[in-house]
């Protein structure tokens, strides 16, 4: 089996984490590097809590810590009331750790990485796009030579979904909009799977109560840090359970063919009161900028079996 060559671009984050145990267990995937960045944490909580991960589950990935801020202004408050103080459902991280940092910056190692492996890096991107921007800006030669981009990010309106922290605009597109506008105008294959289709994706209480039964200790790991994830979804209208957004983009790179996508050339309002506003337009719309796809819709019960298998390590279909 041929694997993709992958890079992890993460805010862990709750559901990062999740999506990063998704990434790393998928038989097809070789995890090349974590590359972190300020988002459900501040970039000190972000990057400890990859090293943790790494440590806790053996993975060989290298971490690189990636910016503290956007390209522009100020990061906002990490969402404490969504993640946990430390980002990670407020479960005991040990105080020391074995894995250390990697000497490179994330942006540097998302260069390095492409330039030396053309046309086979496939970057997952779940977190504000500033580590790509940077990677973007200082070596724009890059772009035609990284093999794929999917970006947990944005929303376009499909099934009323339009943004999470503002009306207008989904968490990591808001959290560095000029980013975003700058990424999503690169000439490098692109897909932005949003709200559209992770809002139509719900793990229920049930669903992670039989992962933590049957997919040993990662399992039983997602179950712990998730109960505050699944508590805040409650205040938001969701009785049970909660919406799966970083796992989608993993899902996306692993099986394409669950996903309802368009294509278009992609905006992002960097300013006023629709700041981080994601719009699809028609090609051609705003002259020679790139189109890339969206995702639209999803088959949510085969995605959920995908996860469930792949956590599990049997191929989808086949009882846990």
């Amino acid at each position: 089996m041929i694997k993709k060559d992958v890079i992890f671009d993460t805010d862990p984050g709750v559901d990062d984490a999740m999506a990063l145990l998704f990434l790393a267990r998928a038989p097809q995937v070789h995890l090349r590097g974590i590359t972190t960045g300020h988002g459900n944490g501040d970039i000190e909580n972000t990057t400890r809590n990859a090293l943790y991960l790494k440590d806790r589950f053996q993975l060989e990935a290298g971490v690189y810590r990636g910016t503290a801020g956007p390209l522009k202004g100020e990061p906002e408050a990490p969402p404490a009331f969504i993640h946990g103080e430390n980002a990670l459902g407020d479960i005991a991280i040990p105080a020391e750790l074995n894995s250390r940092i990697g000497a490179q910056s994330a942006h540097q190692f998302i260069i390095d990485s492409v330039r030396q492996h053309p046309h086979q890096i496939s970057i997952v991107a779940v977190g504000r796009l500033t580590n790509l921007a940077l990677a973007l800006r200082e070596a724009p030669d890059i772009a035609p030579l990284i093999k794929e981009v999917v970006i947990m990010g944005g929303a376009f309106g499909y099934h009323g979904h339009t943004g999470n922290v503002t009306p207008l605009a989904e968490a990591n597109i808001h959290g560095d909009p000029l980013a975003a506008e700058e990424v999503l105008g690169a000439a490098c294959p692109i897909t932005v799977v949003g709200l559209d289709v992770t809002y139509k994706t719900i793990m229920s209480g049930r669903y992670l109560d039989r992962l933590a039964e049957t997919a040993g200790e990662a399992g039983r790991f997602i179950r712990e840090i998730s109960r505050g994830y699944e508590r805040f979804h409650q205040t938001v209208g969701l009785p049970d359970g909660f919406y799966v957004n970083d796992s989608c983009a993993v899902a996306y790179l692993l099986d394409p063919s669950l996903f309802t996508t368009v294509s278009g050339p992609v905006r992002v309002v960097t300013e006023g009161f629709a700041e981080g506003h994601t719009i699809c337009s028609r090609e051609g719309a705003w002259g020679s900028r790139p189109s890339q796809r969206v995702c639209v819709d999803i088959r949510a019960d085969a995605f959920l079996e995908l996860y469930e298998s792949v956590l599990v390590g049997k191929p989808a279909g086949q009882p846990a």
